[in-house]
């Protein structure tokens, strides 16, 4: 199986993914019910060669999708043909991993600006008269 590269310098050995065919459900007529076009696709993220570092950050990103001995698995059944339900499989693998490894930016602290404090309490104060404001009329007799 060949290589498949997820960014640049990233790449997975195609002896690490496995593969497996079986029959695909739903339509189709007669054709389903004969041919393999489904496709799973196995990688174990334990056992890749990828750095410690990444394969820490990819089982926690892809924790509630991984089986409990850390394999990621892709279906693929939305084509007729096996080759094109394949390249749908490894497209799939290639963007969840992508997202996974996207480093989040970190948060740096701010502080609400004095004008934007006076508008919020300006609005609140305009809410609490508007309300008091609904109360009983009082007559003046």
């Amino acid at each position: 199986m060949e290589d498949l590269e997820v960014q640049p310098g990233i790449t997975i050995p195609g002896s690490e993914l496995s593969e497996s065919h079986s029959r695909s459900g739903g339509p189709g007529g007669q054709h389903v019910n004969t041919t393999s076009s489904r496709i799973t696709l196995r990688w174990s993220i334990p056992d890749s060669a990828l750095p410690a570092a990444l394969k820490t950050r990819l089982i926690q990103r892809l924790g509630t999708r991984l089986t409990t001995r850390g394999e990621l698995i892709v279906h693929a059944d939305g084509h007729r043909s096996q080759l094109r339900n394949r390249e749908a499989a490894r497209e799939r693998l290639v963007c969840l991993l992508r997202g996974a490894l996207v480093q989040q930016r970190k948060r740096r602290a701010t502080r609400p600006t004095r004008g934007s404090q006076r508008r919020r309490v300006q609005a609140k104060k305009q809410r609490g008269e508007r309300k008091r404001l609904r109360g009983r009329v009082q007559r003046d007799d």
